[in-house]
């Protein structure tokens, strides 16, 4: 990974991460410089309510001020209006298009696991692996 690269992980490497997945190794890599990681919002809400119906409120409150190290990245209307053009062009869910707007906005890698982004320039997308 370049130094100077912006990462972003998207909602399913932080749940990865977060519950000691298969992949979570994967993931330590761009969540090990908080300075170069941008999180959206969105993701935020995803990881939470995952990790609070896995593991409890307490571990959920530690997964979200870990991701608030990162830079928070709030969904504004003019990330809205791309991220839907993004969601409709390449049939994206409506978080996906979130993350992937500003995974452009920011110039970031987006990290995934989320079969939906493979191929789409600057994604890196590891596939997950059945547990």
């Amino acid at each position: 990974m370049a130094a100077d690269t912006i990462n972003l992980v998207d909602s399913s490497g932080w749940i990865e991460y977060f519950t000691d997945g298969p992949n979570a190794g994967v993931y330590a890599e761009p969540l090990a410089d908080a300075s170069r990681l941008v999180v959206p919002t969105v993701s935020v809400y995803e990881v939470f309510r995952v990790v609070l119906r896995r593991r409890g409120e307490d571990d959920a409150l530690r997964a979200a001020a870990l991701m608030n190290r990162g830079r928070s990245v709030p969904l504004t209307s003019s990330l809205a209006l791309q991220a839907a053009r993004l969601a409709h062009e390449r049939g994206l869910a409506m978080a996906d298009g979130i993350i992937l707007a500003t995974a452009q906005l920011t110039g970031a890698t987006l990290w995934t696991q989320d079969i939906d982004f493979r191929g789409i320039p600057h994604v890196r997308y590891v596939p997950g692996i059945p547990g």
